[in-house]
């Protein structure tokens, strides 16, 4: 009787465990299987003193953190130095810009001012050349009705 008891007992266990990893695995059979053999094999390596919880896990996780931290560390120095050297290239360029601006502008200015300049000449002599023609149009015709000099 003791054994069909154990049987009913290791019956019983095996349908609750297994209603569980097809519940866990969403109702698909395959999948169930598969976590079913990765605890099973998880179990084993406990047993042979394979456990990597506690401390070893603990250190492995420590490694691997100092790992990723220093991998973090050179990605943010490597792209600081990045944005260092992006920012010189500006501020050279910006520089270059506004000494271009500022040569520009004097040669801009220089070219108005000559031009201002003959303007001012070209202006001057017509002025000269009308005063010139109207004193020679007025001294002739003052002549011709008599009131000449």
């Amino acid at each position: 009787m003791a054994s069909r008891r154990v049987l009913q007992i290791g019956g019983a266990t095996v349908a609750v465990g297994g209603a569980y990893y097809l519940y866990s695995a969403g109702g698909n059979p395959s999948v169930a299987e598969k976590k079913l053999e990765h605890d099973v094999s998880a179990a084993g390596a406990r047993l042979k003193g394979q456990d990597l919880s506690g401390k070893e896990a603990q250190r492995k996780g420590e490694v691997l953190a100092k790992e990723a931290g220093a991998t973090l560390d050179r990605t943010v120095d490597n792209v600081r130095a990045d944005i260092r050297q992006a920012d010189k290239v500006i501020t050279s360029k910006m520089n270059e810009a506004g000494s271009k601006v500022d040569q520009l502008k004097d040669e801009g200015t220089k070219a108005f001012n000559d031009t201002s300049k003959e303007l001012q000449q070209t202006a001057d002599s017509f002025d000269k050349k009308v005063n010139q023609k109207t004193s020679e149009a007025k001294s002739g015709i003052s002549s011709w009705l008599g009131f000449g000099k």
